[in-house]
C-alpha cells in the first residue's frame, strides 16, 4: 500500500483540513440562506456536494505525488469539467415548472456553485472560494426583496420558449 493511501503526501494535514473545513463552511453559508428562506433545497446537499468536490479536487492535486506510475497524467481541467458536469445534472433536478413559471433556478445555480466552491477549496484557492461564497450569499440577501415581490419571473410560452414577464 502506498503511503498516499493513508496520509497526504504533497499537502500537509493543516492545509488539507483547512481546505475541507472551509469548503463545508462556505457551502453551508449558501445552504443555510436557502434553507432559512424555505427554498426547494435545504442546506445538506450544498455541504455534501462541496465536501465531495473538495475531496475530488484534493485527489487531483495529490494523485501525481502518490503514484509510482511514470505514465500517470492527471489533468485538473478534466477533473473540474467532469465534476461540474455531473453537478449540473443534480442542479437540474432543483428546477421545476409550475404552470408557465420556472422555479428553482436560484437553487439549481446554488447547487452548481457549491460544487465549484468545493473544487476551488480542494485545489487550494481558499481566498477565491471565500470570495465566491460571499458574493453568492450577498446576492441572495440583497436581491431577496426584488425576487419575493414577484417583480421578475421566467415563464414558458406554449411553444416551449422562455420569455420575461413582469408581474
Amino acid at each position: 500500500m502506498d503511503l498516499g493511501a493513508l496520509f497526504p503526501v504533497h499537502i500537509g494535514w493543516p492545509d488539507a483540513l483547512a481546505r475541507v473545513g472551509l469548503s463545508v463552511i462556505f457551502a453551508l453559508a449558501i445552504g443555510v440562506e436557502r434553507f432559512v428562506h424555505k427554498k426547494p433545497v435545504d442546506f445538506r446537499p450544498f455541504v455534501i456536494i462541496a465536501l465531495a468536490s473538495c475531496g475530488l479536487g484534493l485527489m487531483a492535486v495529490e494523485l501525481p505525488f502518490t503514484s509510482s506510475d511514470p505514465n500517470l497524467s492527471v489533468d485538473p481541467a478534466k477533473v473540474i469539467s467532469g465534476v461540474m458536469t455531473g453537478i449540473g445534472f443534480l442542479g437540474a433536478g432543483a428546477l421545476f415548472r409550475d404552470g408557465d413559471i420556472v422555479k428553482g433556478a436560484g437553487s439549481a445555480a446554488s447547487i452548481w456553485s457549491a460544487g465549484a466552491i468545493g473544487l476551488i477549496c480542494g485545489m487550494g484557492f481558499l481566498w477565491l472560494a471565500g470570495l465566491v461564497a460571499l458574493g453568492i450569499v450577498l446576492l441572495f440577501l440583497l436581491s431577496r426583496r426584488f425576487v419575493e415581490v414577484g417583480s421578475y419571473t421566467t415563464r414558458i410560452d406554449d411553444g416551449g420558449k422562455e420569455s420575461e414577464h413582469s408581474d
